[in-house]
């Protein structure tokens, strides 16, 4: 049935890479006119206008596998999320979390209180720790 309607296609294919590369050519076209000054002036080869063709296919198949990705990712997270919450009761992610947290902000708090007493000699004995 497509066999059909394949010199449709072919024009269709051929109409929108034309109307690209019409695209990427004004862009051209836009950017040689800006003052050398305009920082959205960038430095692009004309040749890059003719490989529009080639990377354009390659730009749309990628997003679309990316999208794909992402909207697999997202279903996996919708089922396992619930099954998550039912099957995970005791909170040891948090407890977790607080016990690197805890260690990593003693460590922190005693290199900035040695920094202070090496730096700041004077005033760091007037306020004592509690």
């Amino acid at each position: 049935m497509l066999l059909n309607y394949v010199r449709g296609i072919c024009n269709g294919i051929v109409l929108f890479l034309l109307s690209a590369i019409a695209c990427a050519g004004y862009a051209y076209y836009v950017n040689t006119r800006r003052p050398a000054s305009d920082p959205q002036k960038r430095a692009y080869h004309p040749a890059a206008i003719l490989l529009t063709p080639l990377t354009l296919p390659i730009f749309l198949i990628s997003s679309l596998a990316i999208f794909i990705l992402k909207v697999l990712m997202f279903g996996v997270l919708l089922i396992l999320f619930p099954v998550a919450l039912i099957v995970i009761r005791k909170p040891f992610l948090f407890l977790w979390l607080h016990k690197i947290a805890t260690s990593i902000g003693n460590k922190l708090l005693g290199a900035n209180t040695l920094l202070i007493r090496f730096f700041l000699r004077p005033w760091a004995d007037e306020s004592k720790a509690i």
